[in-house]
């Protein structure tokens, strides 16, 4: 071997040397800025308890026991809690649901105490409205978009008085034009926006996270008919929890930054 054959590759040697030196500096601090690799480096958001309320829609036929295989119903909420446990399995998050079918605003104010306060969420997450839309549809003036405004805004002050580091999500009401919603469409939709409007306004007064579920079904019936994603106008299909899910996680991880930190695992 001619020298300088032996120079070049003595230059190569140490070219590469220095590469993987820097390598073996940078590589670990680019895992560590990796969330999607290191995320259990990240204690944030450890022992973080979630609770879902509202209505039927979030009741979702769960237990009221400590049945594990049905104490967060069938529903987008169930999709939310075991996404996240499974996504992360040592952050030791806590999930609740306290939705009960039926309920307004008015009920989750007699309830609010033992259902939420006692709970001490560091997350709140609140979908409720459609069934005070559906009372004053049908004649009981005391559920105007008014006073749901002011039992939902007195809900969130008590909350916030009683638990001031609490993270609100308010959650949009909803409908598509099927079934009793179908045949009453301009009534529901009028009232339903007046509370949409509510909630939207609530949501910046107290600085929350928004999930604008309404244009998250509107998009989806470029993709199938309104009956595939809610059944009667007002419960959704699977696939439209599926959908509320989605958006929730979506809108949510824009204020629960650890929530994006998810980890790889070998599948």
């Amino acid at each position: 071997m001619t020298n300088e054959k032996l120079i070049n590759n003595r230059r190569c040697f140490l070219k590469n040397t220095a590469v993987l030196g820097a390598m073996a500096i940078a590589v670990p601090q680019l895992l560590q800025a990796n969330p999607y690799i290191r995320s259990d480096d990240n204690k944030e958001g450890n022992n973080f308890t979630f609770l879902f309320q509202g209505d039927s829609i979030t009741d979702g036929n769960r237990s009221r026991n400590n049945d594990w295989n049905h104490v967060m119903g069938n529903g987008y909420q169930y999709i939310i809690a075991s996404k996240l446990w499974y996504d992360f399995p040592k952050k030791g998050f806590h999930f609740f649901n306290r939705g009960i079918s039926g309920n307004k605003v008015t009920d989750l104010t007699a309830r609010w105490q033992q259902d939420t306060l006692e709970l001490k969420p560091d997350l709140l997450s609140i979908l409720i409205g459609i069934n005070d839309t559906s009372a004053f549809i049908n004649g009981d003036k005391n559920f105007s978009a008014e006073q749901y405004e002011s039992g939902y805004r007195s809900l969130l002050q008590q909350t916030k008085q009683q638990l001031p580091n609490v993270q609100f999500v308010l959650c949009e009401p909803f409908i598509l034009p099927v079934g009793k919603v179908k045949e009453k469409w301009d009534d529901y939709l009028r009232e339903v926006e007046k509370r949409q409007q509510v909630v939207k306004k609530l949501s910046v007064e107290y600085k929350t996270a928004f999930v604008p579920f309404q244009s998250a079904f509107n998009g989806a019936l470029s993709k199938a008919p309104a009956e595939y994603w809610i059944w009667d106008g007002i419960h959704p299909m699977p696939a439209g929890h599926e959908l509320m899910a989605i958006e929730w996680l979506k809108q949510v991880s824009k204020k629960l930054k650890f929530l994006n930190n998810r980890p790889v695992f070998n599948q």
